[in-house]
């Protein structure tokens, strides 16, 4: 960091290879954020920046200050639902910066004071050296003498978000829209179009509005993806961001006289938003949600692959991360909730001889048979009707076969005609005006209360320790908002503690058993978020029980979570085609295999098949976990007929390739794809070839172009390739 004084003008400078971060103090002393950049963009010529509005006399960039903080009492400079506005924020002085070099991280604090409602800040950035990118937080302290009520803190304020020389006209948005059985989305939008030309010239003022994506409730993936990102069609200039929480969220764009024309603010919960108000009494602090940021000059895939490095930067670190075990799931088209030892024993045989590593008995497992399990569960221990022995005698089947035993496990919830609902005090769930709060027959367990931990610890523990299970599907399938009410606290504020507990809970339960992996579910992508995915070693990507409409969500999921991480379905059937099989089985390989089906009635052929992809999948993975996502027919839409999913890994550029036949159009028929790759400067030498199904594809590499193309003759289909 390069600094000289603090005095107006005095710049706070940070670079490396791939990024270059700015801080500049004004003429009265707040500190703003001038400069977010790709070190490829660095060095523009002054005046080539972004300018907003249609005002080519513009005031020269002052930038925005670090953060913006609404207080009741004090409010916004300019109505409107804006985070950027605020009067705090606006005023908040610089008092110091420090620095230091914290493993792969580069750390500055720079703190702030706002005289007149005597709050301090310290702003965080943790950037991540030669990725592009950096983790954003803000802490702030009540350092006066009466409490303040916050109403909102940015977790990350900056501007310029077209790039240097770039306009809103020639600028995108884009966001993912997130939903059951639908997840991973991505809709675009210009960014002008979003945020239309009021003509500052006549105004003089800053429009009153904001393109803004808000997630409520305890599924922090519901509505859309915690993420978002804008870029710039012509200079390929991209800023892309996500919010690393597992409970409501907000962010916004628009655009401001003071920002190079437009602004990004992303913030965890908000009064407005999420019904969140905290007052901090003198003395108390709060330190608002973190929030991830990466820029790159090679617009969105490049913004994602440094977003991939962060992502496998903050993760709590495990040995499943680099394994990447074959998983065997008896629910997805299987048992469906109905397992029993007779139907179990032959589908563990079956997995076992397929190449499964891992087999987990999904939910159903507690239940007595003809008892409904939805609103009974909680108490987590083995039926006694459906396992005739005991359930240890499928658990040490599983053992013995060579595969760790798993089970689903719902813990953050307690039915409603569970024991266990009465057992537990009326604070150990999430209650509104004294009452318990009931979401489609189940309580909610408020992590905070003390009883709420100790039944979550002994339930998991006897099945960790006792059971000897080394894997828990964490499932949630619940969405309560806005939160509870304990003391006359806000319920977005009882929301956000408990969403810190539940990740305080993951913490401690890795740190008792850390060989246990635990696989972050919420009714399939619900709670998308590196909050919990820092936690846990991998995602339930979906619960799409179609496989023609899987690929989209499997392709997408690259953007989301790293490669490594995001689990897909695939589950072959007996009464497939080998098309069919093969197309299942390709949605998984380029990221984590979910295998499912009834292997155990499938013909030595049928069988065959799988044991080949999973062979191939073997193979492979030691490059998932350094391979960055690529997408070089476009971030996949719901009804596309191709899609595609690439990965680059030091060693070789993977693609799989999806046709489908959803008879939406005569795109259909088309059996030949080409696809223009970048493979780098050894293309000329380059070779592809088809690694699953053997024989499934026809594949040519046209080394002078750097195209490939691939022809699938029938529909649906789908084929791995690999140019080396």
């Amino acid at each position: 960091m390069v600094a000289e004084g603090t005095s107006a003008g005095t710049e706070l400078k940070w670079s490396d290879d791939a990024l270059e971060l700015g801080v500049e103090l004004d003429a009265g002393g707040v500190p703003r954020l001038v400069r977010l950049l790709p070190k490829k963009l660095v060095g523009l010529a002054p005046g080539t920046e972004e300018r907003g509005g249609d005002s080519p006399d513009q005031a020269p960039y002052l930038g925005l200050p670090l953060l913006d903080v609404v207080v009741a009492g004090s409010g916004k400079c300019w109505a409107g639902r804006r985070y950027s506005e605020s009067v705090v924020g606006s005023r908040m002085l610089y008092t110091h910066h420090d620095e230091e070099d914290v493993g792969p991280w580069h750390r500055l604090q720079v703190g702030l004071e706002d005289p007149g409602s005597g709050l301090a800040a310290t702003v965080v950035y943790e950037i991540l050296r030669g990725a592009g990118a950096l983790r954003s937080r803000a802490l702030v302290a009540n350092r006066g003498n009466a409490p303040v009520t916050l109403e909102s803190v940015t977790s990350f304020l900056g501007g310029g978000l077209t790039g240097p020389g770039g306009s809103l006209e020639d600028t995108d948005v884009m966001w993912a829209e997130n939903d059951w059985l639908a997840e991973g989305r991505w809709q675009s939008r210009s960014l002008r179009d979003a945020l239309p030309d009021l003509n500052g010239r006549a105004h003089e003022h800053n429009s009153r509005g904001r393109f803004a994506v808000t997630s409520t409730g305890t599924w922090s993936s519901g509505n859309h993806l915690p993420m978002g990102a804008v870029v710039n069609r012509r200079s390929g200039y991209c800023i892309a961001w996500q919010v690393d929480h597992n409970g409501g969220w907000h962010w916004q764009v628009g655009e401001h006289r003071d920002s190079r024309g437009s602004y990004l603010a992303v913030l965890g919960p908000t009064d407005t938003e999420h019904h969140w108000r905290l007052t901090l009494l003198p003395g108390e602090t709060f330190e608002s949600v973190p929030a991830g940021v990466a820029v790159s000059g090679e617009g969105f895939e490049g913004a994602i692959a440094g977003l991939t490095r962060y992502r496998r930067a903050i993760r709590r670190p495990h040995e499943d991360h680099r394994r990447l075990p074959v998983i065997f799931n008896d629910y997805m088209n299987t048992l469906m909730g109905n397992p029993t030892t007779e139907r179990l024993l032959p589908l563990i045989g079956a997995a076992a001889r397929a190449g499964a590593e891992c087999f987990c008995i999904d939910s159903g497992w507690y239940a007595e048979i003809g008892e409904g399990w939805w609103d009974t569960v909680g108490a987590w221990a083995p039926s006694k009707s459906r396992f005739t022995n005991g359930i240890g005698e499928v658990l040490d089947r599983i053992r013995a076969l060579g595969m760790v035993p798993g089970l689903w496990v719902e813990p953050e919830v307690v039915g409603v005609r569970s024991p266990v609902a009465s057992q537990l005090p009326d604070g150990a769930f999430f209650l509104r005006k004294g009452q318990r709060v009931v979401e489609q027959g189940r309580y909610q367990l408020d992590l905070r209360h003390p009883a709420a931990r100790a039944h979550l610890d002994k339930a998991v523990d006897y099945l960790v320790g006792e059971l000897g299970v080394g894997y828990i599907k964490m499932d949630y399938n619940i969405n309560i908002s806005p939160g509870p009410e304990v003391d006359g606290e806000a319920p977005g504020v009882g929301l956000l503690a408990h969403n810190r507990a539940v990740l305080q809970w993951v913490d401690d339960l890795l740190d008792r058993h850390s060989e246990l992996t635990i696989e972050n579910c919420s009714s399939g992508g619900m709670r998308t978020d590196y909050a919990l995915l820092s936690r846990c070693q991998l995602l339930s990507t979906s619960d799409q029980q179609d496989l023609l409409r899987y690929p989209p969500i499997a392709a997408a999921a690259p953007a989301a979570t790293a490669p490594e991480q995001g689990a897909v379905w695939a589950y072959p059937q007996p009464e497939w085609d080998d098309d069919r099989i093969a197309f299942t089985l390709c949605s998984a390989i380029l990221g984590r295999v979910h295998l499912s089906g009834f292997l155990d009635g499938m013909t030595e052929h049928q069988l065959g098949l799988v044991k080949e992809a999973i062979g191939v999948y073997k193979a492979i993975r030691a490059d998932l976990p350094v391979a960055l996502p690529f997408w070089p027919l476009g971030l996949p839409k719901w009804t596309d007929p191709w899609v595609a999913l690439g990965m680059r890994s030091p060693r070789a550029t993977y693609l799989t390739l999806w046709r489908r036949d959803l008879a939406t159009s005569g795109q259909d028929k088309v059996a030949t794809a080409q696809i223009a790759l970048q493979i780098g400067k050894q293309s000329a030498a380059s070779e592809a070839r088809t690694l699953f199904p053997t024989g499934g594809a026809d594949v040519s590499w046209q080394s002078a172009t750097g195209e490939l193309l691939v022809h699938l003759e029938r529909a649906p289909s789908a084929c791995l390739v690999r140019i080396s």
